[in-house]
């Protein structure tokens, strides 16, 4: 499938969009140098990541500050060399600890099921096992990154949603940016 990848610097005039190969790139650090690379007196840059029908992804660097991170499909992403590259990252940073209390949680849920609950429980056997550090279907990551800019968390999450496009929900975060047709342009 065919990547798209593009770095919107923040400016005093507003955002500079150039489309970027990610051919480089093989580490988080490798992406946010790229970024870095872009900025503006230390102002905030963007990278946006797409796959064409499976994922996006969006990336906040301000400053020398650590990497904000926001994926639409984690499971989507991780099998893919670059979206692997930040689904590994989120995991690492966080994701073992909820999911081991999720874990326990589901744990206790099945302990306490009725006997008649069987049947369903059989269903549930076919669903891929998780566990900790499994990497979860849908989005992960800082959904509030886009805040500030007038895309708050719930529009994100809707844009992540099941059945959205990505080429189009980015199109739909550039046009809250202001640079939806800076975006398309270098599409």
């Amino acid at each position: 499938m065919a990547y798209f990848a593009a770095v919107l610097a923040r400016t005093g005039a507003g955002w500079d969009v150039s489309e970027t190969e990610l051919d480089d790139v093989e580490t988080l650090a490798d992406l946010t140098d790229l970024a870095r690379a872009t900025a503006e007196d230390d102002d905030t840059v963007l990278v946006f990541i797409e796959q064409e029908d499976a994922w996006f992804a969006v990336l906040r660097i301000d400053g020398e500050d650590d990497p904000r991170i926001f994926v639409s499909d984690a499971a989507a992403a991780a099998r893919s060399s670059y979206g692997s590259v930040l689904t590994d990252e989120l995991i690492e940073q966080d994701g073992e600890a909820d999911f081991d209390d999720l874990d326990g949680l589901v744990a206790e849920l099945d302990e306490d099921a009725d006997a008649s609950d069987e049947a369903d429980d059989a269903d549930e056997d076919d669903e891929p096992a998780g566990g900790p550090g499994a990497t979860p279907v849908g989005p992960i990551g800082d959904s509030e990154l886009l805040s500030e800019f007038g895309l708050g968390q719930a529009a994100l999450l809707e844009l992540a949603g099941e059945g959205a496009a990505p080429g189009d929900a980015l199109g739909e975060i550039a046009e809250a940016l202001g640079c939806g047709e800076i975006l398309e342009a270098v599409r």
